[in-house]
């Protein structure tokens, strides 16, 4: 099998170098798989055509799972979080800021349940992608990936063994690359997915806007808890919403150029005042669609992010923070089968796991309110299901996941899966080593098999010894404490012998609710799935 990408190619592409993975894409995405991957010790270079972040903040909002993502990494302490909201981000229909208020703006048409349950023992962020941009991609070097940015993809092809990238610095220099794999994470336009001839499905082109970015400030108008406003007057309909840092910025639904006389003129309307000093940044040119890629990876190619699927924006923070996911479920498969301890067919989980994750994303952005212009009847059909769902109790269904029964839903809040196999592990505060920490702390470097029970750990040093795969045992009671001494079975229903292995990436891909007679085969049985044992 042989893929190629052929732009303009002036000379030989010497010298080579080597690497376990290339990750094309120095965006949010790419900046996070390659810390993902250097934070688990694989051999990574990123090469990326910009010089660095885009002067537009672009994404903003990110969601505490993404938060627990960086928090294994070593990264979450520098970020800015918010907890406790239970409101989500808020809209509402004004004037302008100074003028009348309307009616709020509701993202979902049902009123979720209110629970007094702490689900992650971190929070959101409404940090701007421009600055968290460069934390990820700092923390990525300094963990050992190697970042280059002025540098461009200018042609690759893949073999059943390699993928050879030859590409070119600002310099004009080329030489090639040679990796066992390459991530794919070169934007919705994606020339690599296109190369591969991955096709796409969805709603398509949806629309093409314009923005300005500004400076003022406005911080008095969102002390009622509003951070978007629909600016609604007479033949003036925009969108203004902030960065929380000073900086705001400007919405028109068109695809009009505008003099910086008239951006100004449009931005004191819209704040409803003359008198309110202002700096024009930058503008922008926004095309949104909404795609869903038919297949995330192409032999030794995987693509992630809006490469694999374009996300119209909203307030779910269903674009960068579900390919933040993407990169995270592959950096783990990736170097699980890199270091030999996995069987290559894990990485087929990675499209099995992440694409209906897209399209249950993208089904409801298009059943809540603000994309209803778009939306067809079967779109509104779609139940609408809890935002805590969403971000901490989908479900995968995969090759690696044992016991996922038909006619599960796709998401449910996490006291309602009670520890299913296919979920995130719920979070719940634990003592270890004279230390509080969260259950999620006990994973992410290896795979974890938690119990209450002594039994099982002559099983799991046994497997350990047999077979490059390393499992840590870890027996509540014993290697750490219960705050709440019936966390662990209430949250992983479970009784007070049974067990439940946890994947790197914090997943539950098996459990046994007791100690059965046949455990050794069991166990074994749902390690056989992922495992050289």
């Amino acid at each position: 099998m042989k893929d190629e990408m052929l732009l303009d190619p002036t000379k030989n592409a010497e010298p080579t170098e080597n690497c376990s993975v290339l990750v094309i894409g120095g965006g949010l995405v790419g900046s996070s798989a390659a810390l993902f991957l250097a934070q688990k010790g694989v051999r990574v270079i990123l090469i990326e055509k910009h010089a660095g972040s885009s002067p537009h903040p672009r994404a903003i909002g990110f969601t505490p799972r993404t938060l627990e993502l960086f928090r294994s990494a070593g990264l979450a302490e520098d970020i800015p979080q918010i907890r406790g909201s239970k409101k989500g981000v808020r809209r509402i229909r004004v004037e302008s800021l100074a003028g009348k208020w309307f009616e709020e703006q509701a993202w979902s048409p049902q009123t979720e349940e209110e629970t007094n349950l702490e689900y992650s023992p971190c929070g959101a962020s409404a940090i701007a992608q421009d600055r968290l941009e460069p934390m990820i991609q700092k923390q990525a070097q300094e963990l050992g990936a190697d970042l280059r940015f002025s540098t461009e993809l200018v042609r690759f092809e893949q073999t059943s063994d390699e993928v050879i990238a030859f590409v070119k610095d600002s310099e004009g220099n080329q030489y090639s690359i040679r990796a066992k794999y390459m991530i794919a994470a070169d934007g919705h336009r994606s020339p690599i997915r296109e190369t591969l001839k991955i096709g796409r499905k969805g709603k398509g082109y949806m629309n093409t806007g314009r923005s300005v970015l500004f400076k003022a400030s406005l911080n008095e108008y969102l002390e009622k808890g509003f951070f978007q406003f629909t600016i609604d007057q007479p033949g003036f309909n925009v969108f203004l919403t902030t960065y929380n840092d000073g900086r705001w910025v400007l919405f028109y639904p068109d695809d009009a150029e505008r003099t910086l006389e008239k951006l100004e003129s449009d931005i004191s309307r819209a704040i409803g005042r003359k008198d309110v000093p202002m700096e024009v940044v930058t503008t922008g040119r926004w095309e949104i669609s909404a795609l869903i890629a038919d297949s995330f990876s192409s032999g030794r190619i995987f693509i992630a992010g809006d490469a694999a699927h374009t996300l119209p924006p909203n307030r779910g923070g269903y674009g960068a923070n579900t390919g933040i996911e993407d990169a995270h479920n592959l950096a783990w498969k990736l170097e699980a089968v890199l270091s030999g301890q996995s069987k290559v067919d894990l990485l087929k989980t990675y499209e099995e796991e992440r694409r209906p994750i897209a399209w249950l994303r993208y089904q409801q952005i298009f059943a809540k309110n603000d994309y209803k212009a778009y939306a067809s009847e079967e779109d509104l059909s779609v139940p609408i299901l809890d935002s805590r769902a969403i971000e901490f109790g989908q479900l995968y269904r995969s090759s690696s996941v044992s016991e996922v029964e038909d006619g599960l839903p796709p998401a449910l809040r996490p006291e309602q899966w009670a520890g299913q196999p296919g979920t995130r592990a719920p979070h719940f505060w634990i003592k270890r080593n004279g230390e509080t920490i969260s259950t999620l702390d006990l994973f992410q470097k290896s795979w974890v098999l938690l119990t209450e029970s002594s039994d099982w750990k002559d099983l799991a040093t046994e497997f350990s010894l047999q077979s490059p795969f390393r499992i840590e045992f870890v027996q509540f009671g014993l290697d750490a404490l219960l705050t709440d001494a019936n966390a662990f079975q209430k949250c992983f229903g479970v009784e007070s012998e049974g067990a439940v292995l946890v994947r790197p990436d914090g997943y539950i891909a098996w459990r046994s609710l007791d100690f059965p007679t046949n455990a050794a085969a069991s166990l074994q049985d749902a390690l056989s799935k992922f495992a050289r044992i």
